[in-house]
């Protein structure tokens, strides 16, 4: 007789703090939040405008973004100011962002706007770095770092960022790919106006850049989905409640080769926390099945790692 599969969910909520109704943070958990996400991105801004005034400029390399076109109408007039051009360049932005993100994500963006475009304006242009091998690979560094920094709070810099975090809330686009992409196409109209080796020092850069901002977004939390199959699932149903404090789903099914019925535990973890899970797995039941796979993003209360702007 074929089985019907049915499923039960269990949950284990994690307290939030909040105040009042919905998630309104009050008091000072509103002000703790307020010098998080400022730090965020005061620290971040901070980072990709030492990238320009230190590396980029002195090299002559281009960059993606409104800050790249801000540096190309700089290098053909050097008169103009980097960080002026970047302001003006933002207003249509962010104008479009305050309709398709939010009102606290673009105040935010404003601030980390003015940010950036204050500290490219005071940080010294020094040329930290000689060999133009290894100042792309340290600005790819450096400024994926910026931007992850800043992505990661629920604001932006403005630009590019602000597009990025659009496409990922509608269409789940990461957001390294986005910024890769953008960049690209603005370094194919620069071919005509700069040299061939420093188009190709750039996108070295944002390249790099892109995989740092997908590294610290994503990577670092990255959850790991995880199957087990065991005849002592309860015990371990009640062990990853105790000792993880995860939620478990329960799958009734049966064995395809014995025909016996057996339950499928599903659950997701962090990636430090899955070797505790492997290990009280083992020492619940040695014999159990258990398999690990990777996810690209997780949503939901406690244990989702996508940004929320």
């Amino acid at each position: 007789m074929e089985k019907t599969a049915a499923m039960t969910i269990e949950h284990t909520v994690m307290a939030r703090p909040v105040s009042g109704s919905g998630n309104i943070l009050t008091g000072t958990a509103a002000i703790n939040s307020i010098l998080y996400n400022s730090s965020l991105i005061t620290l971040g801004s901070i980072l990709c405008a030492w990238t320009i005034n230190t590396i980029i400029v002195p090299h002559q390399f281009l960059s993606g973004g409104l800050a790249g076109i801000a540096l190309i109408i700089h290098y053909l007039w050097p008169q103009t100011s980097v960080g002026s051009l970047n302001f003006l360049l933002n207003i249509p932005i962010l104008m479009v962002g305050w309709f398709y993100v939010g009102r606290r994500f673009m105040l935010y963006s404003i601030f980390g706007m003015v940010v950036f475009s204050m500290a490219v304006e005071w940080i010294p242009a020094t040329r930290s770095i000689e060999d133009p091998m290894l100042a792309t690979l340290l600005c790819g560094i450096v400024s994926g770092v910026g931007c992850a920094l800043i992505l990661k709070s629920v604001g932006s810099a403005g630009g590019i960022d602000i597009i990025s975090v659009i496409l990922l809330k509608q269409f789940s686009i990461q957001l390294g790919s986005t910024t890769l992409f953008a960049n690209a196409a603005i370094l194919l109209v620069s071919m005509v106006l700069f040299s061939m080796e420093s188009i190709l020092y750039t996108l070295i850069h944002i390249f790099v850049a892109s995989r740092v901002i997908d590294l610290v977004i994503t990577g670092m939390s990255k959850r790991k989905a995880v199957f087990i199959v065991s005849k002592q699932w309860k015990d371990i149903q009640q062990q990853i409640f105790k000792q993880l404090n995860r939620g478990v789903t329960i799958i009734n099914g049966c064995g395809g080769y014995t025909g016996e019925e057996a339950n499928l535990l599903y659950t997701v973890v962090t990636f430090g926390e899955l070797s505790r899970l492997k290990s009280l797995v083992k020492k619940t039941d040695p014999n159990t099945f258990l398999v690990v796979s990777d996810t690209v993003e997780v949503m939901g209360h406690g244990i989702g790692n996508q940004p929320h702007w």
